[in-house]
């Protein structure tokens, strides 16, 4: 007879999303995956696993339902430095403000953990830095193209130096940074990359 669930999965896991983000891998136990969840332990550990084993795939959740969307906006905006801007300023309110206000970024809180010295969790942060990576890189192409960076501006170091300001961003809205010097970070270091053109 087949094993008949009597719970969402995704649901579960959005929980289990939601918990490690905002608490943190390390000081989340299984009874408080228990208690957010409402599930009993065998019924966690039958579906998916062990504490790491939910982590990953709360990780892989997060990248998907959160992290690509934000990298194809960027990369299919096509207006170049206006899109690098607006990319920081959702970035830096959605960090700031609302539900998930000074929560950072799972994955860059991940950056931080213990846990990034498992293979399977570096796999998926090192995927995670190459799509922002490649996302802003896109959009310095863009930019380069209709003539808004600066000469000696490059796309590809560029997209890594961005890349780099966004985990920033992140790590320092957990720590209570304050949003409009995040904002003033972010327009000044997208001003120096400028040819001029307004951003």
């Amino acid at each position: 007879m087949p094993d008949i669930k009597h719970f969402d999965p995704d649901a579960v896991l959005d929980a289990v999303v939601r918990l490690f983000w905002r608490q943190g891998v390390a000081t989340t136990g299984i009874q408080d995956v228990v208690t957010a969840t409402g599930l009993n332990r065998s019924s966690l550990y039958a579906t998916f696993g062990g504490k790491q084993e939910l982590y990953r795939a709360a990780l892989r959740r997060y990248l998907d339902q959160r992290s690509r969307p934000a990298f194809r906006r960027l990369a299919d905006d096509g207006r170049g430095l206006p899109a690098v801007a607006e990319f920081f300023t959702g970035l830096i309110e959605a960090r700031c403000t609302g539900e998930h206000a000074r929560w950072g970024c799972l994955v860059s809180n991940a950056h931080a953990s213990a846990e990034s010295g498992d293979p399977e969790v570096r796999a998926l942060l090192d995927r995670h830095h190459q799509e922002l990576r490649d996302a802003l890189y896109t959009a310095l192409v863009a930019a380069e193209a209709r003539g808004q960076l600066a000469a000696e501006v490059g796309p590809r170091a560029t997209a890594e130096l961005l890349a780099l300001l966004a985990y920033g961003v992140n790590l320092r809205s957990r720590a209570g940074a304050d949003a409009e010097a995040l904002h003033a970070t972010v327009h000044n270091a997208l001003q120096a990359l400028g040819s001029g053109t307004a951003v």
